[in-house]
């Protein structure tokens, strides 16, 4: 079945599910809310049924060695085998030498596609999808300003339908705080946690928080956001119950975030609301001209510690890479179809 208009969004969202690790795994499970679980690696036809599981999950996957980009180790190969997959999309470069195989062992067949770069060159997949601000380009890549995910307007608009009634319950106006911490670029340092601490107990005097918090957040900042919340009247999820994260989205009049996830800002900035930016001093230096893109569109404002009446445009490029997925898909199954045009 080709990709048309009506199935690009499903195209998105089975992006949207594939974003780290290998092939599959959920997208950036890093204990932030992320509203996606995933069990394990899948594959679907283009119409969204279930097609079979193919491939390793993450704790099978290879080492990442240069070695490792070229072919599969026999010691952790998982078994590949047919009906193959019309569409194979992976990140995360323990992924790569997987999607090599499937291209392979399909005979061509199967459209290959890969998310962020795999700091190898353009020649891994059929296509490749990079954030603008990253240098890597060519005729098979794809850059857009902020990634893929599966924040829709759809998904929202039913979250507030039917809204948490954990969220529900907090009168409005709400704020949702998106927290990361701690990577390998920087640490968040004691002082800037207390920075945050002090804008949040402000704006808890004008909005009802909902506040999420990551794997990454320093133990110190959790419990210290845990007690802001309970002071104030506002939420904190403690990973009991359902995962708030889109319902916290949907029902936010501000979303607060920190500068330590590029994908969780890109949430940020689609979900309607105006995204308050906590730069925390050392976030990954190439995510600056990202934040700048985002300030210069109109997508973000620095965090004041209050509500204000800021302009906003939700900026949502998932769309357009879904888009050019199922346009490269279409060219390559008619490439197969009539080897002549090739």
């Amino acid at each position: 079945m080709l990709p048309s208009a009506c199935n690009s969004r499903r195209i998105a969202q089975s992006m949207a599910s594939r974003r780290a690790g290998t092939a599959g795994r959920h997208p950036r499970r890093r204990g932030d809310p992320g509203p996606y679980r995933r069990a394990g690696p899948e594959t679907r036809r283009l119409d969204g049924s279930p097609r079979r599981r193919h491939g390793p999950g993450r704790e099978r996957a290879p080492p990442p060695p240069a070695a490792g980009h070229r072919r599969l180790d026999p010691r952790d190969r998982a078994p590949l085998a047919p009906p193959w997959p019309d569409l194979a999309i992976a990140t995360g470069r323990r992924a790569v030498p997987y999607l090599r195989a499937l291209k392979r062992r399909s005979g061509g067949r199967c459209f290959t596609v890969f998310l962020k770069d795999p700091r190898i060159g353009a020649g891994i997949a059929d296509l490749l999808w990079v954030p603008a601000h990253d240098r890597l380009r060519g005729e098979n890549v794809v850059a857009t300003l902020t990634p893929p995910h599966g924040i829709t307007p759809d998904r929202l608009a039913a979250a507030r339908a039917r809204p948490d009634p954990r969220l529900a319950a907090l009168a409005p106006p709400r704020a949702a705080v998106l927290v990361g911490g701690d990577s390998r670029h920087g640490a968040f340092a004691a002082a800037e946690q207390d920075r945050l601490l002090a804008g949040l107990d402000r704006l808890a005097g004008e909005a009802r928080l909902m506040i999420t918090a990551s794997r990454r957040t320093p133990g110190r900042l959790r419990a210290a956001l845990a007690g802001l919340a309970a002071r104030h009247g506002g939420f904190f999820w403690d990973g009991s119950g359902d995962n708030p994260y889109l319902g916290m989205l949907a029902l936010a009049d501000a979303v607060v975030v920190t500068s330590d996830s590029a994908n969780m800002v890109g949430e940020a900035v689609a979900a309607g609301a105006p995204v308050l930016l906590f730069e925390v001093p050392g976030t990954y230096i190439r995510l600056r001209p990202f934040f700048a893109a985002l300030r210069r569109h109109g997508a973000v404002h620095a965090f004041p510690g209050r509500l204000e009446a800021l302009p906003h445009k939700p900026l949502d490029c998932t769309p357009a890479i879904a888009q050019a997925v199922a346009t490269a898909y279409r060219r390559h199954r008619d490439a197969i179809a009539r080897p002549d045009r090739r």
